[in-house]
């Protein structure tokens, strides 16, 4: 159901800002909400301002944390597993000042050492590029920072692998050029060489050089031989080395701090929400006004903090302007809640609506079980669903809702698999018979869907009108309520009625029900219009559009026993794949990989296409969505649990 939901305006002192705060915090339901309208009033703007928060320091903070996490897990040595129990904490632990100071001092020191590692690399790579560039010069026994004499210049020069050094100095000669031009050494892409020339004549060398694409080369290094420097890099570089490796030991010895800096991050979360709900705060220095929203069923546990903090406050419920501003949160038994993940995908309901979880959660897991229909599969995910449960208590709404939802529907899976004679496809008689090839063992069931396909058909239609008069009957009770009793009569009571009449007519074959089906739409399908023409073209438009809709929606289900052949069919192809090996070890692999990669295909394919149905063949009969979904200030973690002291 919809939770009811109060406004509450509240008045309080300054300094009793941190107890309030941390009072709300404990309690984690209220929606701490900004006046906007009372910014807008000249007259209150004047008086009041924004709170200010340190909700920018708290990010920053945060950000390091993960930084240093990030770092444990990828220098760390102990490899965490993949299902894990996350560790129980009291509140005043969780809320420890010291504790979160040592964490606060451990992150900042993981995160020094890891900008000291990065200079290192950077450091490091910086080297390399030098000794790479210094390595064709090596052979070359002259300080690479000498330029020569006072009538004599000495250049290194680099030019394009392609060239002929015969014809440059040829050229140089010809041109009649005091110089001279050695080749150092060479690769694929450059040659590199070193010039003597004349002072005098380095100028016209040059250009001359140009044009066979040559260009100076110089560095910006201390004095002595390419080989020289290349040795001194070679040890800055071990030297570099040895202390990285006693940096990522010094970060593989913080893995201690795992624990500890994972429970200031969940802190450092619940803070920076804090603190965001601080910025909606209006202050005139003495007094702190807000407003909020909180359960209609939880205001006496807010009303008793906030008379304790001697705030004045007044709770009341939403004006019809206030509706579409209510936020909306969700209350369901334990056989509904799971569905909430497929709610929070699609849209939550408007206010005034209808909480669509209690009401499609049988037919979701229905169909669903339909549509995967095998035993195997069934167990496999019922399984899958308690150990995830077990093993690691899955945090965040998702992954809370998938699991037990995934669970349910391995019951109905097994169910329908069981009616079907599925486990995994037809995996044990072909086993059967390829250990004993006269065995003629078939599984036990109500009905085979691959010889009987037209069943299978039917009896989806049949699920899918039910499904569109269930979803039907909720809006005329929507209708009702609000007071359109004749609205709801005029369309979902009409086509009721057509459906009836309809069956009737094909039953007794009898003209009269569709004389009395074509009287009923003149005299229903036209309400709302005004005017002759108003009301047969309203007439006309929903019989067109009310016929084809409801066409098109009814064989929309056919896709039940579209997943239900499919997957059938793909498990018993990879059965019959192995079993032609006439082994049965690689009967069994082969068979196990095929049907574990149907069985991934169809846990997603099953799920898409059932909440297709949901959402666009029951949802558009009564559904109103657009809900804001409702943001508690509370305690929010990742990878702890809170637990009672």
């Amino acid at each position: 159901m919809i939770v009811k939901m109060k406004k509450l305006r509240v008045i309080a002192m300054t300094g009793e800002r941190k107890r309030l705060m941390d009072g709300l915090l404990h309690l984690g339901c209220m929606e701490i909400s900004e006046p906007a309208d009372k910014l807008a009033d000249p007259e209150w703007s004047a008086l009041l301002h924004r709170q200010g928060s340190a909700l920018t320091q708290r990010k920053l903070e945060l950000t390091e944390v993960h930084t240093a996490l990030d770092a444990i897990g990828r220098y760390g040595k102990t490899k965490e597993k993949a299902l894990h129990l996350r560790p129980g904490v009291t509140e005043e632990a969780f809320l420890d000042n010291e504790a979160a100071e040592k964490a606060g001092a451990a992150s900042r020191e993981i995160n020094d050492t890891l900008k000291f590692l990065s200079q290192l690399q950077a450091d490091e790579n910086r080297m390399l590029a030098l000794r790479a560039s210094l390595e064709p010069w090596e052979p070359l026994d002259v300080p690479l920072d000498y330029h020569g004499t006072a009538h004599t210049v000495g250049r290194l020069e680099v030019c394009p692998a392609g060239v002929d050094l015969d014809a440059v100095r040829a050229a140089l000669s010809a041109a009649e050029a005091a110089a001279e031009l050695y080749e150092i050494s060479a690769d694929k892409q450059q040659r590199y060489t070193y010039l003597l020339c004349l002072r005098t004549e380095e100028e016209k060398v040059q250009e001359l050089l140009r044009g066979f694409g040559f260009s100076v080369t110089a560095f910006t290094i201390p004095h002595g031989t390419a080989k020289e420097n290349i040795a001194h890099e070679d040890e800055l570089i071990a030297k570099n080395r040895v202390q990285q490796k006693d940096t990522v030991e010094a970060l593989e010895h913080c893995e201690g701090d795992r624990d500890a800096l994972r429970l200031y991050a969940d802190r450092l979360t619940t803070e920076a929400l804090r603190e965001e709900n601080v910025e909606s705060l209006l202050t005139d220095g003495t007094i702190l006004f807000f407003e909020g929203w909180a359960p209609a069923e939880r205001i006496g546990e807010v009303g008793k903090l906030l008379d304790e903090c001697g705030c004045a406050w007044e709770a009341s419920d939403p004006t019809e302007e206030e509706i579409p501003d209510v936020p909306v949160a969700l209350k369901n038994n334990w056989f509904s809640r799971p569905l909430n993940m497929v709610t929070d995908m699609y849209s939550l309901p408007a206010y005034t609506g209808v909480d669509p979880n209690p009401l499609m959660s049988f037919f979701f897991i229905l169909f669903y079980g339909i549509m995967m229909a095998d035993m195997g599969y069934g167990l496999v995910m019922m399984l899958l669903s308690l150990v995830v449960i077990k093993k690691s208590r899955p945090n965040g709404p998702t992954m809370r809702n998938m699991m037990p939802l995934m669970g349910y529907c391995g019951v109905s899976t097994f169910i329908m698999g069981a009616l079907t004679g599925g486990f995994f496809g037809d995996f044990i008689p072909q086993l059967l018979k390829l250990i004993n090839p006269a065995s003629t063992f078939t599984m036990p069931a109500l009905f085979n869907p691959l010889d009987d396909a037209v069943t299978a058909l039917v009896g989806s239609l049949v699920l899918g009108v039910i499904h569109i008069f269930f979803g039907m009957g909720v809006s005329v009770s929507m209708k009702v309520k609000r007071g359109q009793a004749m609205d709801a009569l005029c369309n979902e009571g009409a086509w009721y009625l057509v459906f009836a009449l309809g069956a009737a007519a094909v039953l007794t074959k009898n003209m009269l029900f569709v004389w009395i089906i074509l009287a009923l739409l003149v005299l229903t399908q036209g309400y709302g219009k005004k005017g002759v023409v108003g009301k047969l073209m309203g007439i006309f438009g929903s019989l067109y559009s009310n016929i084809t809709g409801y066409f098109s929606d009814i064989l929309s289900y056919s896709r039940l026993m579209a997943l239900m052949l499919a997957g059938a069919v793909i498990a018993q192809v990879f059965n019959t794949i192995g079993s032609i090996t006439n082994n049965v070890v690689a009967f069994f692999i082969i068979s196990m990989l095929g049907n574990a990669l149907n069985f991934a295909l169809n846990l997603l394919g099953c799920y898409v296409h059932d909440m297709r149905l949901q959402c666009l063949e029951f949802f558009n009969r009564f559904y109103e969505d657009g809900g804001k979904p409702f943001k508690p200030l509370g305690i929010q973690t990742k990878y702890v649990d809170i637990v009672e002291n």
